[in-house]
């Protein structure tokens, strides 16, 4: 029998002050998008928007459905819609903020499971990381500098 250990590392931002000037433009766009969550069931609003090596900036919301899981949460929104609208361009960077309706978020919320491995087929299909900023409400921000930080054992074309 062996062990492996994994080691991942994150870089703090102890607000959105602190984030270089276009990371800190990108966290205000994913706000944007948080606020314009479809989210009544949840009363959880979510908003990402990707930075493409293109220029463009492609944002997304969670969009709920009465009938769970009909809905797609934002970081998959903004994933697919960039790879439907510029398919030949790569993720630089990733903003995700996350708020509640009913109280204050102020941890740092990062990408669900599902999220998690749509981001891994992307960062795998493009050969490049992809840098995912993640904050609640108000508070820190953390940087990820690539997926496999929040998802070490990613599942990939090579298992098929």
């Amino acid at each position: 029998m062996k062990q492996i250990d994994f080691t991942t590392s994150f870089t703090v931002f102890e607000s959105t002050a602190e984030l270089p000037q276009e990371v800190g433009l990108l966290m205000e766009k994913a706000v944007h998008a948080r606020k314009n969550a479809y989210a009544p069931y949840s009363k959880f609003r979510v908003g990402a928007a990707l930075l493409l090596d293109n220029g463009q900036v492609v944002i997304g919301s969670n969009q709920e459905n009465a009938a769970y899981p009909s809905g797609l949460c934002a970081e998959r929104v903004a994933v697919f819609q960039s790879g439907a609208v510029y398919p030949d361009a790569k993720i630089l960077q990733m903003a995700i903020s996350a708020a509640s309706d009913t109280n204050t978020t102020t941890a740092p919320i990062p990408p669900c499971g599902a999220c998690r491995q749509s981001i891994a087929e992307y960062e795998f299909r493009q050969e490049s990381p992809i840098e995912i900023y993640f904050m609640g409400e108000t508070g820190a921000v953390y940087k990820s500098d690539s997926l496999k930080n929040l998802l070490p054992f990613m599942f990939d074309k090579n298992f098929l």
